[in-house]
């Protein structure tokens, strides 16, 4: 191998180091995204559709990512009901790996309430 290949080798080596990590670059979930995954589920569940979000949300779980991307793309589109500063933290967090099951977690305690409390 030539000492020309050796860059390429070792920029290769740079990328590969991190490319199956646990962590990502934008940290653990907030108490600010937690507060709006828990408005999220709250919304889910006075709607009555907290049995076909966690079917959804579970099966999708390991395409968190692409999911978060996919929101990304259909920003324009979905942004004017949530507002857009709220859309792009919910698309943050749930790009993060921890991020589908915190809104898991909050869908079923909301849904574990008591009915008085949900109105």
């Amino acid at each position: 191998m030539s000492r020309a290949r050796w860059p390429r080798v070792a920029r290769l080596a740079r990328g590969l180091r991190h490319a199956f990590a646990l962590d990502g670059p934008l940290g653990p979930l907030t108490e600010a995204d937690r507060e709006l995954l828990a408005r999220l589920a709250s919304f889910v569940v006075k709607r009555r559709m907290a049995g076909p979000a966690i079917l959804f949300l579970e099966s999708l779980r390991p395409l968190n990512y692409v999911g978060s991307q996919a929101m990304v793309f259909l920003r324009p589109f979905i942004a004017q009901a949530l507002g857009e500063k709220d859309y792009g933290r919910l698309a943050e967090a749930l790009e993060r790996r921890e991020g589908i099951g915190a809104l898991l977690d909050a869908i079923e305690s909301a849904a574990n309430r008591p009915e008085a409390a949900r109105k």
